[in-house]
């Protein structure tokens, strides 16, 4: 074990602790405009793994970011970055040279990428929401999983967590982390109960006091209630689980003219806001087309999300953006620090395990208060 095992004691130190170097079995995913420097390093600071989302840098501001984030603190954190975009090799070694300790990927990399991955040091964390996609990068030597059932936000399958879960973790021999309903102590513990290494939590951790999203969006988000959302695709052609907002109406009633000519707006605007070349464009338009075996239609709306998403999370353009949640936003009515936050899952989960008579032997709130005290030092 490392030194972050030293204060915890097994059911909740597990391998993917060991894995990420860190000290709880808690991942804050990778959002786009969420998951930014201070969240990732919030994170991070209070034990868990915090993932910075990348998919939306250039590898100049990927570089500074991940900068920032070494110098507010050190202990391990993960980047998730696209498979599919132009510069993927390159942004894998800046990755392995900036000592990054995970790789985080939404759309399951090729065996080529991996295989550089791993020959650089980083952990391999792709996201799946099937248990056939799971077996495959396991096979090509993926270290680990995020699995999401349907109920989790942004891209999902259409399995529940309670069944996916189990498939997976009987199906591959790498460490598994649930995700897709999971907020507090109890969720952890019944991930655990299925086998699972831990969870991995998005609309949580996107409602802390640390997520960069606009106080009026965040109140949005806290008056949802567990039939708030609505899993379509007209965001990007790809099924995902959004809030129900005016906007999400709208594009659901939309024509696929109108759809078209939507897209083809965001992807100039997108492009100009990014900075990114047109053949870049078409290169990943390419790639989805190819890789993710996506229709042309589903390419081309894929250019909306980006826009759309930035319209509501960081604009604040509560009937013009869209917001990416899974079901438990119902299930969330604060907003704490992540530090509070994950202390209050440990706590949670420890006391569960005390009923259960397995509870570890330390106590876990001290060992948060020494982490605290560590990382003021």
């Amino acid at each position: 074990m490392n030194a972050d095992s030293s204060a915890i004691a097994a059911p909740l130190y597990t391998r993917a602790c060991e894995l990420f170097g860190v000290r709880y079995p808690i991942v804050q995913t990778g959002m786009g405009y969420v998951s930014d420097v201070g969240l990732t390093a919030a994170t991070a600071r209070a034990g868990g793994l915090g993932i910075l989302s990348a998919a939306l840098l250039d590898y100049a501001e990927l570089a500074t970011a991940i900068e920032a984030i070494q110098a507010r603190t050190d202990r391990p954190f993960g980047v998730n970055i696209r498979a599919d975009q132009p510069d993927v090799a390159r942004r894998i070694d800046l990755l392995i040279s900036a000592g990054v300790r995970v790789a985080s990927f939404a759309l399951a990399p090729r065996q080529g990428l991996i295989d550089r991955c791993k020959e650089g040091g980083l952990v391999v964390l792709p996201s799946v929401g099937a248990r056939r996609h799971a077996e495959k990068v396991a096979s090509w030597g993926a270290d680990a999983v995020v699995v999401q059932g349907s109920e989790g936000g942004g891209h999902t399958g259409g399995v529940p967590t309670s069944l996916l879960l189990p498939q997976v973790v009987d199906a591959v021999d790498i460490p598994v982390l649930a995700a897709g309903g999971f907020f507090d102590g109890r969720g952890l513990v019944a991930a655990l109960s299925y086998g699972a290494a831990g969870v991995a939590m998005g609309t949580r951790f996107l409602l802390t006091s640390d997520s960069p999203v606009q106080d009026s969006i965040k109140a949005a988000y806290l008056r949802g209630t567990v039939d708030d959302t609505v899993l379509t695709t007209e965001v990007d052609g790809v099924p995902q689980r959004v809030l129900r907002t005016g906007m999400v109406d709208r594009l659901e009633r939309g024509s696929t003219a109108g759809r078209w000519l939507r897209a083809g707006r965001n992807a100039i605007a997108f492009r100009k806001l990014s900075g990114t070349r047109w053949r870049d464009l078409v290169q990943e338009g390419l790639a989805m087309r190819k890789d993710g075996q996506l229709t042309w239609s589903q390419v081309v709306m894929a250019a909306n999300a980006p826009m759309l998403y930035r319209a509501g999370l960081l604009d604040g353009e509560a009937e013009l953006g869209v917001f990416a949640t899974g079901q438990v936003v119902g299930l969330i009515d604060d907003l704490p620090s992540c530090a509070g936050l994950i202390e209050r899952i440990v706590g949670q989960a420890t006391e569960v395990l005390r009923g259960f008579g397995v509870a570890p032997d330390t106590d876990t709130a001290g060992s948060i208060a020494d982490s605290k005290a560590v990382d003021r030092a």
